[in-house]
């Protein structure tokens, strides 16, 4: 992508949530310090200990998975973050150790900011300050559900609720995705994923072909999910809402 081009910038931050919650004069604090990026799927954005020095705006697709890398070398997805939101550095605001790897799921282009600029700019802005701190619980939150999701809910409903997430996030019906990817992201085995994904199809929910799976019925697999994939984007909405303040309480 050509950083010059205006068009692609405006497509840029209008594609970010965060990014679109921002003023004309809050942009132009970052514009200029901005690179566009793109991804492919298998590319690593952060290792686990490495020293965040930009944050990446995701939009037109791209979905990163942060992942936490456990003993014997199997690794679990603790949150799934695209147009919605940011990767590195928001939550330690500045210059801190990643603690889980950033990978990406699904490709796509990002905005790159560097830390620096990001921060100097909260100094200069109440809003982007309340923006980031906002969206900062909206990413916990997804992370503490996540917890209560994979200790109590069946893998269907998992798979189904990740599914959705993904689905949103990409706003495409067809998410470039393996099976083994989806079997590791959820913390189990290939096995248990392909007889998951055989019941959703053939429940006419999704189709799966060869490195993609296909979102079919919507809102057959809004059925099929646990109410967390509910609880978070109603949460997101409540915290965030449509420019970056939240939703006032009733």
């Amino acid at each position: 992508m050509d950083i010059h081009s205006a068009a692609n910038l405006e497509q840029a931050f209008a594609g970010n949530r965060l990014l679109a919650a921002l003023s004309a004069e809050e942009r132009a604090l970052l514009e200029p310090h901005a690179e566009l990026i793109s991804f492919d799927g298998g590319d690593i954005v952060l290792e686990t200990g490495d020293v965040t020095r930009r944050s990446l705006f995701p939009f037109d697709g791209l979905m990163i998975s942060m992942q936490r890398e456990l003993s014997g070398g199997r690794s679990v997805e603790v949150a799934a973050i695209g147009r919605e939101g940011a990767v590195g550095g928001i939550i330690s605001c500045g210059h801190a150790p990643a603690f889980t790897r950033a990978l990406v799921q699904l490709p796509g282009p990002a905005v790159a900011v560097p830390m620096a600029v990001l921060e100097q700019a909260k100094q200069e802005s109440a809003h982007l300050r309340n923006l980031f701190c906002r969206y900062s619980d909206a990413l916990l939150s997804q992370v503490m559900q996540s917890v209560a999701c994979n200790a109590f809910h069946p893998i269907e409903a998992r798979a189904a609720r990740w599914l959705l997430h993904a689905q949103d996030r990409a706003a495409s019906d067809r998410l470039a995705l393996t099976q083994e990817s989806l079997a590791g992201l959820l913390g189990v085995q290939r096995t248990t994923v392909n007889a998951v994904a055989r019941v959703l199809q053939e429940q006419g929910l999704i189709a799966y072909r060869r490195g993609a799976i296909q979102v079919i019925d919507r809102a057959g697999l809004l059925r099929v999910s646990c109410d967390c994939y509910r609880a978070v984007e109603d949460h997101f909405h409540a915290v965030l809402g449509p420019d970056g303040r939240g939703t006032p309480p009733a």
